[in-house]
């Protein structure tokens, strides 16, 4: 990148996409509305500010010798600058409001206004966790009424509502679990069991707890090896922890069997629910004998989802487990909302195993599902899930002539479709399908996991997706396979259009650049 005398640098050699379609190259490096944006310490400098601001007099420092010595080094710049420069970066951006989003096991779904201008309500929107508890009777109306949905909807008992994320709710059920076999004197029991068709936070959650993880392989067919797990079961298992429908996009059908012989040996089920799009309102996992599972209310009732938060990861108890659940929790009593906050408040509940957060949950999180639920009703969210595997069985029809699908004949899948990048030529790889995508206009579907299938692509094109969309993306990826099979030598360049060129993943892992440095030979400039 060169510096002009005004000190833009529009030149890219190495990524300009426009000298590979034979468009010239522009001053700016923006190709009309696809625009180049320069690192905010590019655009201003460190040594001004966007407003004039008079010298701080001189006062008594209260930081006890943590002042700052130095200057913070932020580059300065006026506000329609600032505006101008995030508005850019937003827009090299991919979102769900530009396109179907494939990430397998993510279910990445529509997020609908109605939910969001509920949520702005200012009943909901404006209260504060530490109000009088008489002043937010319509919000604890909403957290008490979505968790009835979600004991309803899941056939168990309890709900604790304040886990913030799915990792979360994980852990909220295995702490259950350590509690109730601590209160029965079982605290021995040291080892989860889980199956390699599972997610991949399961055994970490686990481990976290203070557990021993142990796996249990999958079948050919890409479910739990029933007879493996139930051959090591024995007075030394907590439990264990199971994905369903699993990362493979397929439903475990042996789940009660698995949970009736677990029972059988003193340990509990945990069941993770980030896949409970997939059946929602068709399966109840209490009936299949789950003592515990979360709901990431962003996967399966739309809540906003991604850039770390906030999530929201309610975790349905069975009966075994409800009297452990943590605090707090919204109790009707008569046609008053109570807020439960100390263990020893009510008889029922004097075995919880704490807290996990300092209040209640994520009040927005709360009132867009809720909103979301009540717009489907019972019938609708049966129809929310026999959509959601519709359109991943079409998606799997239509690109299994192309792509390899390793267990197509294990029957129908459920809300995802898994290839692998079986049959490309040597050379070419699923990395090079995920980044000839970009060039398409599409964000790559999860790449490389789940880790039982070499090469894995793992596409969950939800519900919301319109069949127009859904042929869209299928031609797309079918071009970008046809090119990998035909072996295509610019798909190992890819992508060309995007703001940057591929990336050298492995050293930007290994060696990430955290902070800006002049460069040196720019400098000298």
């Amino acid at each position: 990148m060169n510096i002009n005398a005004s000190g833009w640098r529009p030149e890219r050699p190495d990524t300009d996409a426009a000298a590979l379609d034979g468009a010239p190259a522009t001053f700016t490096g923006n190709r009309a509305l696809m625009l180049e944006e320069a690192l905010i310490f590019e655009i201003g400098t460190t040594e001004t500010t966007g407003v004039d601001i008079e010298a701080a007099p001189a006062v008594t420092t209260r930081l006890g010798g943590l002042e700052r010595h130095a200057a913070i080094g932020l580059a300065g710049l006026a506000e329609p600058e600032a505006v101008r420069h995030y508005t850019r970066l937003s827009r090299q951006n991919y979102a769900i409001d530009l396109g179907l989003f494939p990430l397998g096991s993510c279910t990445m779904k529509h997020n609908p206004r109605l939910n969001e201008k509920m949520a702005r309500l200012p009943g909901f929107a404006d209260i504060h966790p530490l109000q009088p508890v008489d002043s937010v009777q319509g919000a604890l109306a909403v957290i008490h009424e979505l968790a009835e949905w979600l004991v309803t909807l899941t056939g168990m008992k309890a709900v604790a509502m304040s886990p913030k994320a799915g990792a979360h709710g994980e852990l909220c059920g295995i702490l259950c679990i350590k509690a109730a076999l601590e209160a029965r004197g079982e605290g021995h029991r040291k080892v989860i069991l889980v199956p390699e068709s599972a997610h991949g936070t399961n055994p970490a959650t686990a481990a976290f707890a203070g557990y021993s993880v142990e796996d249990i392989p999958a079948t050919p067919e890409g479910r739990v090896d029933t007879a493996a797990l139930k051959a090591r079961l024995g007075p030394d298992i907590a439990g264990v922890m199971i994905t369903n429908p699993n990362t493979c996009g397929l439903f475990e059908r042996d789940l009660k069997e698995i949970s009736d012989a677990v029972h059988a040996v003193g340990g509990y089920v945990y069941c993770d629910g980030a896949n409970f799009n997939a059946i929602v309102g068709r399966v109840r996992p209490g009936d299949l004998g789950v003592d515990a599972m979360h709901i990431n209310l962003h996967k399966t009732f739309s809540t906003p989802h991604g850039g770390g938060g906030p999530g929201s990861g309610p975790v349905v108890l069975s009966a075994a487990l409800a009297p452990f659940a943590p605090l707090p929790f919204v109790e009707k009593e008569g046609d008053h909302f109570v807020l439960v906050e100390e263990e020893t408040a009510q008889d029922h509940h004097d075995q919880s195993f704490g807290r996990m957060t300092a209040f209640h949950g994520q009040m927005g999180m709360f009132t867009r599902a809720l909103s979301y639920i009540l717009s489907h009703g019972a019938d609708g969210l049966r129809q929310v899930a026999e959509d959601a595997v519709l359109n991943a069985n079409y998606v799997l029809r239509r690109l299994e002539d192309v792509l390899d699908a390793p267990f197509a004949g294990s029957g129908p899948c459920m809300h995802e479709a898994l290839f692998s990048d079986d049959g490309f030529p040597e050379g070419f790889s699923t990395l090079d399908v995920a980044k000839g995508l970009i060039d398409e206009g599409f964000h790559p579907m999860t790449v490389y996991f789940p880790l039982v299938v070499h090469g894995a692509m793992l596409v969950e094109p939800t519900e919301t997706e319109s069949k127009a969309a859904l042929d869209q993306f299928i031609g797309a990826l079918r071009s970008v396979a046809l090119r990998a099979k035909a072996g295509d030598a610019t798909l190992k360049t890819a992508p060309h259009f995007a703001p940057r060129a591929r990336l050298d993943e492995t050293q930007a892992a290994r060696k990430p650049v955290l902070a800006w440095r002049e460069p040196v030979a720019l400098a000298a400039e």
